[in-house]
């Protein structure tokens, strides 16, 4: 680093937290300059900052959004104080920059009001967090990077809906057998099988749209406990003008700060809207695993794409590595979830005060989701292929056709066949013929719908 901007509270706090952790989000820190810049602006609007101070806060903040001088966040994500070390690291490098733009313009320098000398010219508290607090430019930075970040997730989970929606129509005319506590059931088809699974991804998208309009009402303007002390009406009109063009995203202010401040519930819907996402998708993964389960000592229905060699010491075996990636993916987010969960239960009074470690882990399920979903549908559902014959072969010789018969023999009779079907090793059909009970061709009206 050749230049060092960040200034006194973010050297405290490199001393205070000096943890092995990864580093505050990128998507976070991005949304939190976005802030910056729209609060110099709206300043300057309604006159409350002057041009030169407002014109060199811009350009720091434009050329971080650029993705310059990232080295200068140096602090961890996980920390205490509700992110306020976090907050004044970026307070610090932006004001530390924009000064240094400041002193190199010296035509804004004439045109300003300042003293000849006065350091610093861009005050970090003064200008930069000017009607702000960490409690509420924190948590709103969160919402604007974690309602991107869920947009993102939809259009992936698209891809994934799209691609099971191409399997239920692929595998719409094969017939199998259909199974309940991992027992014959009934006939069904494997089209409709991934049929469900894409409504499972649909219905889990409308679960996130839903958490995401929370996320575009902000606490921003409600300074230090939602009550807007040091921030006046007119700025903060303004700053949500500002906001909305630089961020493109229709966020407006809560109708009353104060809750949006002491309760961090948002985020909680949020991420369990994610959990049962997950829910579902790894309930896919378990079910695919058991059709694909082989190759030839299991259910074969179906065969997933050979990713990689299996095992370091059985020759030739294949395991279903990204359907294993994809359960570990629910066991991840369900537990960040907990930590969520524990985190907004322990705000306090007026302030929801454990968001660190909530942004962190809110940020890694959207991004770890929208990342592995991709790799699922693209690496395992586009490449699925069915097994018909075994399919057919399953059903022929499963108890299933028993429900179908039970209107035409009765249930007592059907149970019957089932049990002899089970002792004896015969399919349904071998002994229904076999005792006259129908001929084939009665047999197969009946069952003709579940036989395209």
């Amino acid at each position: 680093m050749n230049k060092k901007y960040y200034g006194a509270q973010t050297e405290k706090a490199i001393k205070n937290f000096p943890f092995s952790f990864r580093k505050a989000p990128r998507e976070f820190l991005l949304a939190l300059v976005e802030i910056k810049k729209a609060a110099a602006i709206a300043h300057n609007k309604v006159g409350e900052l002057d041009n030169a101070r407002k014109t060199a806060i811009v350009k720091a903040c434009d050329e971080i959004l650029e993705g310059k001088h990232w080295e200068q966040f140096v602090l961890p994500a996980f920390q205490g104080g509700a992110g306020t070390s976090n907050h004044m690291n970026a307070n610090e490098v932006i004001a530390a920059r924009a000064t240094e733009i400041l002193q190199g313009n010296l035509s804004a320098l004439r045109a300003s009001p300042l003293k000849r000398g006065e350091l610093p010219l861009v005050h970090p508290n003064d200008h930069v967090n000017m009607s702000h607090s960490t409690n509420d430019v924190m948590p709103s930075a969160f919402k604007i990077a974690a309602y991107r970040l869920a947009q993102k997730l939809l259009a992936t989970t698209d891809v994934l809906a799209l691609s099971l929606q191409k399997k239920s129509r692929d595998f719409s005319s094969i017939v199998k057998l259909g199974r309940t506590h991992l027992q014959d059931a009934v006939p069904i088809t494997l089209g409709s099988e991934f049929a469900s699974y894409e409504a499972y991804v649909r219905r889990g998208q409308q679960r996130i749209r839903k958490a995401m309009e929370n996320l575009l009402e902000l606490n921003l303007g409600g300074t230090a406990v939602g009550n807007s002390i040091n921030a006046s009406p007119k700025y903060i009109k303004q700053l949500y003008i500002e906001l909305d063009k630089i961020t493109k995203l229709p966020l407006k202010p809560a109708a009353n700060f104060m809750p949006q401040t002491s309760s961090d519930s948002d985020f909680v819907w949020m991420s369990q809207a994610l959990v049962a996402f997950c829910v579902d998708l790894s309930k896919i993964s378990n079910d695919l695993r058991w059709l694909s389960a082989g190759p030839k000592g299991g259910l074969g229905e179906i065969m997933i794409p050979e990713l990689q060699a299996g095992s370091s010491i059985m020759p030739g075996k294949v395991n279903p590595v990204l359907l294993e990636a994809v359960s570990q993916l629910y066991f991840l987010v369900s537990g960040n979830n907990l930590t969520i969960e524990h985190g907004a239960e322990g705000a306090q009074l007026e302030l929801g005060v454990m968001l660190p470690i909530m942004t962190d882990r809110l940020i890694e399920s959207l991004k770890l989701m929208d990342e592995l979903i991709l790799q699922f549908a693209k690496k395992c559902v586009d490449g699925i292929k069915a097994d018909r014959a075994r399919c057919k072969e399953l059903l022929e010789k499963s108890t299933a056709y028993a429900t179908l018969l039970s209107p035409k023999l009765g249930y007592d009779q059907a149970s019957e066949l089932v049990k002899e079907a089970v002792n004896s090793n015969k399919t349904i059909r071998e002994l229904v013929l076999e005792k006259k009970l129908l001929n084939n061709k009665e047999f197969d009206a009946i069952i003709k719908l579940f036989h395209p």
